[in-house]
């Protein structure tokens, strides 16, 4: 494909960027490989494009580092598509185009960090349900990386939250004037009271925020958890999930929800909005106590493919 830069835009990094990135399909590529669609068909599948339209977008970002190829057949050689250190740069990008038209072109422009339960933000987190969560790695509180998604216990709780810092004037300037903004630090410490009940139920709860690990340490540690809080600074859960986000003091924040996932990494309840925070506590205590069932995992077990 010929560059469509021209001369006087050697120097505009905009530019060249585009060069790269500025196709539609080419960024839904990086879209779909970043929520672990990674092999041809399944690309074809999700985006509805031509083979030859997809085999040349693959061809471009491969030869442009974004993606690279991976050999997952022998017999015959097949090849599945991963994102590089320089597509994974590109997520922050993918998020604030989400953002971006979460709030101006489906919302009114407004900061929020909520959103109203028709809406096509809420669809979307909703359409969630049934989906799989990708294996990723995100670093927990005390700097070890982790997976999201519990092992060995029928059931994980992912609550998504703004931000909790141990100190007041931590916070963002204007954040108890965000709608939804508020309410961080009573949502981890209603899951800290119940937490014995989850436990006991068979659940893994984890809280996923974009701050740094220091930051989740020091608000773990003052209010005395006792569960692992995981650090999406690098957006890779949200971009894996299109979770909807909100910017703060410059930073992508992610929206107040919670997912309960099976073990198989299912997701099985969503919530979004969540407006009534013990109340949402509760209800995923409730769905868990189903999942966990005798009835609920003699159902999995049949439904599992052999």
């Amino acid at each position: 494909m010929a560059r469509r830069t021209s001369l006087g835009d050697a120097d505009c990094a905009i530019a060249q960027a585009l060069d790269v990135v500025g196709d539609w399909w080419t960024l839904l590529i990086v879209r779909d490989t970043a929520r672990g669609v990674h092999r041809f068909d399944e690309l074809q599948r999700e985006l509805g494009l031509s083979r030859k339209v997809l085999t040349e977008r693959l061809r471009l970002l491969v030869e442009a580092e974004v993606l690279t190829r991976v050999p997952y057949q022998d017999r015959p050689v097949r090849h599945e598509y991963r994102l590089t250190p320089r597509g994974r740069a590109l997520l922050p990008v993918l998020v604030a185009l989400q953002d971006w038209g979460d709030a101006w072109v489906l919302g009114d422009g407004g900061t929020t960090a909520t959103a109203a339960e028709a809406s096509a933000e809420a669809h979307r987190v909703h359409a969630l349900l049934g989906t799989r969560v990708p294996e990723l790695r995100l670093t927990d509180h005390e700097g070890t990386p982790r997976d999201p998604v519990g092992a060995g216990t029928p059931c994980t709780v992912l609550y998504c939250f703004p931000g909790a810092y141990a100190r007041a004037d931590a916070y963002p300037p204007g954040w108890s004037d965000i709608p939804g903004a508020r309410g961080c630090t009573l949502e981890s410490c209603t899951f800290r009271d119940r937490h014995t009940e989850f436990a006991a139920a068979g659940a893994t709860v984890h809280g996923v925020s974009t701050q740094r690990a220091d930051e989740q340490r020091a608000f773990a540690e003052k209010e005395g958890l006792g569960f692992p809080l995981l650090s999406d600074a690098d957006l890779e859960l949200i971009t894996a999930l299109r979770l909807p986000t909100f910017r703060a003091a410059g930073v992508s924040r992610l929206k107040r929800l919670t997912l309960v996932v099976d073990r198989e990494r299912v997701v099985r309840h969503v919530q979004y909005p969540v407006t009534d925070i013990a109340g949402s506590v509760a209800a995923a205590l409730d769905e868990v106590r189903r999942l966990s069932s005798p009835e609920a995992r003699l159902s999995a077990s049949q439904d599992r493919p052999e």
